[in-house]
């Protein structure tokens, strides 16, 4: 499958990385010096595309004439559906996917506009509080990848490593992309800059076997060591 990424931020960083591993071939555009720096650490030079995604020579370099998806994941709505009608209308694309960064823009992210499909991290994180979900533990609510990767929740517990940890200095285990989190009932999506308090509800995407590493992140060191003794009695 051929696929164009637009927007090197964690999100369309990880998802290259992922497509990549699955033997795809990924072309993921940026144009933010300081990101770029770090997409050339994490993926291979020929997978990087140095451009505007709204510009056509850009998305040309990237491939996007036989692309099979595109894929629009910046940080600004307007840009994101530019780019998505972009893709359907001039290089007839497929399948285009959106994401939507202000909920109150959700009602534009429509075929009509280009997008096949809009990933709404809020609107997700807001179905979880009405269904009133127990999310004291880990929960896993989707898996993907065969089982390979699985959509969790779980709770910072206080004394936790992660507890008043800014999201970019956190040790999160290389197959882990924090997606959301529910803060006495308001919903966050994790920026870098974004301080981890305790008893928020995490919501991440994680590889199998990094589970345990992410569970330690958010759980008191004390608390887990009472309830291996547990386990071991």
């Amino acid at each position: 499958m051929r696929v164009v990424i637009v927007g090197g931020g964690k999100v369309g960083s990880y998802l290259a990385a992922l497509l990549l591993e699955g033997q795809h071939e990924v072309h993921i555009v940026e144009n933010r010096p300081q990101v770029l720096s770090r997409l050339h650490r994490e993926l291979p030079t020929e997978a990087i595309v140095d451009g505007d995604g709204l510009r056509r020579e850009t998305l040309d370099l990237a491939h996007a004439d036989r692309a099979d998806v595109l894929v629009t994941v910046t940080g600004d709505d307007e840009v994101n559906l530019a780019i998505a009608l972009m893709a359907k209308t001039v290089y007839k694309i497929p399948r285009v996917i959106g994401r939507i960064n202000n909920p109150r823009n959700a009602w534009l992210f429509t075929p009509e506009m280009g997008v096949d499909v809009a990933v709404n991290q809020t609107d997700l994180l807001a179905k979880l509080i009405v269904e009133e979900m127990s999310l004291g533990d880990m929960m896993i609510l989707l898996r993907l990848r065969k089982g390979e990767m699985s959509l969790v929740t779980e709770k910072l517990e206080p004394g936790a490593p992660a507890e008043g940890k800014r999201v970019a200095d956190l040790p999160l285990p290389q197959d882990c992309l924090l997606v959301g989190a529910i803060r006495e009932g308001d919903i966050l999506v994790p920026r870098g800059d974004t301080v981890l308090q305790a008893h928020d509800e995490i919501l991440a995407l994680v590889r199998t076997g990094s589970h345990t590493a992410f569970r330690n992140l958010l759980a008191n060191p004390t608390r887990a060591e009472a309830v291996e003794a547990e386990a071991e009695d």
